[in-house]
């Protein structure tokens, strides 16, 4: 690549740069000051796997969530069901479908469903062992993407998505954009080739609007006077909630592959993150994969989460996952990953994918 075309991307990296500089978070962090918090958590048991670094590296449907330039890596259309449960018996789901239009883009829809519980009770002051009714919360987000490979060593994504959240009778609703940029350079590339040499990504998630919330459940009676007589008592209030952030995430990341034999890769990641309702942190990740010709691919993964973060309840991670080849243009693709909590637990994600 000539030094013109050198000079966009260096320009692009270092506003990128300054960007997360200047929005370096102060004390406090303002944890609990965002909502919809189920967009923060990674999605899909490869990432989760290897810590969450993943905006380089991330080259399938997944990148939807976690860098949506990656979209444009591609090569196979795929679909993809995860089911990631949480702690307190909370429950996350998602279900996607890529396409890759050659020469075109690569499109995506999918949709991402936070289920706190179907079936808990009512309770009051006046009542708190319940009062007989029974209420449910949930949070989903529709999202769809697009990613493409402008030229060999770049690529572009954007992904638009509409969030609700309900609870009981109330709901809120919010829009937002992911902005992602890889760049393929030939930074430690063992072939010569820039798919071989160090990736820089690049993400910025969730900017949009704030999400209020209103509903049937904020009306209450009011007695304007209620030491007087006579007055209009019980008149029909509303209580006006305040409008929240979304949890805007900058991550900013590089990732190499070394090849060991002509069969066996490995994989290594860091992310740098600056979210805007915790302190900046880093995760780091790795993947060894090995190719069996005429079968399929196996993958082991491990990392860390939370390097940096101020009280941080994460820690290491671990997982594995094959595609298994059935026919020339169809594979199956399988995935685990299992993640350490802190005081709240573990968690274990499984993602099963069709490529096509």
């Amino acid at each position: 690549m000539s030094k013109k075309m050198n000079k966009p991307v260096y320009m692009m990296l270092a506003l990128i740069i300054g960007l997360c500089a200047s929005s370096m978070a102060q004390e406090p962090y303002r944890v609990g000051t965002t909502t919809a918090n189920f967009l923060e958590i990674g999605m899909g048991a490869a990432g989760n796997a290897m810590g969450d670094a993943n905006v380089a590296l991330t080259h399938d449907l997944l990148s939807s969530y976690w860098n949506p330039a990656g979209l444009g890596f591609m090569t196979k259309s795929e679909a993809h069901f995860i089911q990631q449960p949480y702690v307190a018996d909370i429950s996350m789901r998602y279900a996607g479908v890529g396409l890759v239009l050659p020469n075109i883009a690569t499109l995506a829809i999918s949709i991402t469903h936070m289920g706190y519980g179907d079936d808990m009770a009512v309770t009051t002051l006046a009542y708190p062992e319940g009062t007989g009714e029974h209420f449910s919360a949930s949070d989903f987000a529709v999202s769809l993407s697009v990613g493409k490979k402008l030229v060999d060593w770049f690529a572009f994504g954007v992904t638009g998505k509409f969030i609700s959240s309900q609870i009981w009778h109330t709901s809120g609703k919010a829009a937002a954009i992911d902005l992602g940029a890889i760049v393929n350079t030939n930074f430690f590339s063992s072939t010569g080739h820039r798919e071989d040499g160090m990736k820089i990504g690049m993400s910025i998630s969730n900017y949009g609007t704030g999400l209020s919330y209103d509903g049937i459940d904020l009306y209450v009676p009011i007695d304007m006077s209620e030491s007087e007589e006579g007055n209009y008592a019980d008149v029909p209030g509303k209580y006006k909630t305040a409008r929240w952030e979304l949890p805007l995430i900058f991550r900013l990341g590089i990732g190499l592959h070394r090849y060991i034999t002509s069969s066996q890769k490995l994989s290594l990641a860091v992310d740098a993150l600056h979210p805007n309702n915790n302190s900046e942190y880093v995760n780091i990740g790795a993947e060894y994969q090995i190719s069996f010709p005429g079968t399929g691919d196996f993958f082991l993964r491990g990392g860390y989460k939370g390097f940096g973060m101020v009280d941080s309840i994460y820690g290491a991670t671990f997982g594995g996952g094959f595609i298994m080849y059935i026919a020339p243009a169809l594979s199956l693709k399988f995935d685990y990953a299992y993640r350490s909590l802190g005081i709240l637990g573990d968690s274990n994600s499984f993602g099963l994918g069709v490529l096509f």
